[in-house]
């Protein structure tokens, strides 16, 4: 049973979450402030955590910042829709994923399972043969991406992406070329029990291309066909 440490100043966000937590066997601790979790994390460490970013008293991204200088558990991000700049800051201080309120809580749910599960894959030490040969690693010209390790390289630089992002990316360069819909994409991405709609889907590219931009300023490789959907260009 995983472990859980919830921390949001919002109480009614922090005891719905806890409920549908634990009604999943997480085991789950709740706080509502940073600092009050960094203590109880000192002493007791947990499998996961999932941090609200605006809070008083010390914020997600400070608590963030203080725990990774003693410990890399995985951390999902709870931000507001106008919390773009602090969403991509997080990710490049070891975030492991994000989720936008308001946020179905099956989909919380979903991310921190996916995550926990790149998170012990990576604890395994495998053999880059044997993960080609299992088909975990995919390369497409530059582009590498491995989904165990949910590692993803362009022309050998790091690029950090949230878990959709990833799935995202991923459904389109399995097929480069062949255009994928906004449905098809959203299959990929999502549970079929969650609805999103096509903005949504929208903006997971619009974040792809700005962070692959980030890396190399000419990237192209994620194409638009207006009112079709996206399609993947393999890059020499």
């Amino acid at each position: 049973m995983a472990q859980i440490i919830l921390v949001d100043d919002d109480a009614n966000i922090l005891a719905s979450v806890r409920m549908a937590l634990e009604a999943e066997g997480f085991g789950v601790r709740s706080f509502t402030d940073g600092e009050a979790a960094l203590q109880a994390l000192a002493q007791t460490p947990s499998d996961i955590g999932v941090f609200d970013i605006k809070m008083p008293r010390m914020d997600g991204l400070e608590l963030l910042r203080k725990l990774r200088q003693t410990s890399q558990m995985p951390v999902v991000f709870l931000t507001s829709k106008d919390d773009e700049i602090d969403e991509v800051f997080g990710l490049k201080m070891g975030a492991d994923d994000y989720i936008t309120k308001p946020f179905s809580q099956r989909l919380l749910i979903e991310r921190i399972r996916a995550v926990l599960r790149r998170t012990k894959a990576r604890a395994e030490p495998k053999s880059e043969k044997a993960q080609d040969d299992t088909g975990a690693i995919l390369r497409r010209g530059v582009l590498r991406l491995d989904a165990d390790r949910h590692d993803c390289l362009w022309r050998d630089r790091g690029v950090s992406l949230t878990v959709t992002e990833f799935m995202i990316l991923d459904a389109l360069a399995r097929r480069p070329g062949v255009v994928k819909s906004r449905d098809a994409l959203m299959d990929a991405a999502y549970d079929d029990q969650i609805y999103v709609d096509d903005r949504t889907i929208d903006s997971h590219i619009k974040r792809l291309r700005r962070k692959f931009r980030a890396v190399d300023k000419q990237f192209d490789a994620i194409e638009t066909l207006y009112g079709v959907g996206y399609k993947f260009k393999e890059t020499d």
